[in-house]
């Protein structure tokens, strides 16, 4: 059960740092030819964690989405035990 839960909890965070990763440089596709100008914008406005709340908000929709399909999907299966 407890390796189920670790396996679980690793593909959630693999899907949300793909999604940061995605997201982060379709809104600042800058990163990839000039980093450190993007980065020395970002400390001197000093906003951090919008990246990580943008992030946030769009895996929680997917989640939810994803949830409600799965309970959707559960309950039109087949039970063959």
């Amino acid at each position: 059960m407890l390796e189920k839960f670790k396996l679980g909890l690793k593909r959630e965070l693999f899907i949300y740092l793909g999604m940061f990763f995605i997201l982060t440089l379709l809104m600042h596709s800058d990163l990839l030819s000039h980093p450190t100008s993007r980065f020395e914008l970002m400390i001197d406005k000093g906003n951090y964690s919008h990246p990580f709340l943008y992030t946030f908000i769009l895996y929680s929709i997917i989640f939810i989405l994803r949830k409600t399909l799965d309970f959707i999907i559960g309950l039109f299966e087949i039970k063959t035990s």
